[in-house]
């Protein structure tokens, strides 16, 4: 097992407690196969480990935004009329589920440009390196 699947399992692990932290009461099938989706997309998907990681903080800030919604939905489903703590409830996921969603997004959003600069330089590289090759070849052509 490479060093980019332990990063993947890492992260998907990672996701799966945050999902988990939003949902409270998901039967263990569930978290394991959540996890296990996350990870078989981590691995899909992450060529790098910044990649993995720019997807599982992507992920992390989505549950993040959804952690609100979940929490209204749940006080609606078991009262018509919210008491004053579940009030409370919805105020504090409304905030820090904001909080930490643009906390998590916008982490993730730097993970990605640092990992798309870095395959732009290695692009470049790679074509100035062609055309000094290319270079050299003409001047030997010359001779």
């Amino acid at each position: 097992m490479g060093i980019i699947h332990l990063n993947a399992v890492l992260g998907s692990l990672v996701v799966t407690v945050g999902f988990w932290l939003i949902w409270e009461e998901i039967p263990l099938a569930l978290a394991v196969v959540w996890a296990l989706l996350v990870a078989g997309f981590l691995i899909w998907q992450g060529s790098t480990i910044a990649a993995i990681w720019a997807w599982a903080t992507l992920f992390l800030g989505l549950e993040s935004l959804t952690w609100p919604v979940v929490t209204m939905l749940r006080v609606r489903r078991t009262a018509t009329e919210p008491t004053e703590q579940e009030l409370g409830l919805i105020l504090t996921a409304l905030l820090f589920g904001l909080f930490s969603s643009i906390f998590w997004l916008t982490f993730s959003y730097g993970i990605y440009r640092r990992f798309i600069r870095k395959e732009m330089q290695a692009v470049e590289t790679t074509a100035k390196q062609e055309v000094t090759r290319g270079t050299r070849s003409e001047k030997k052509e010359k001779r």
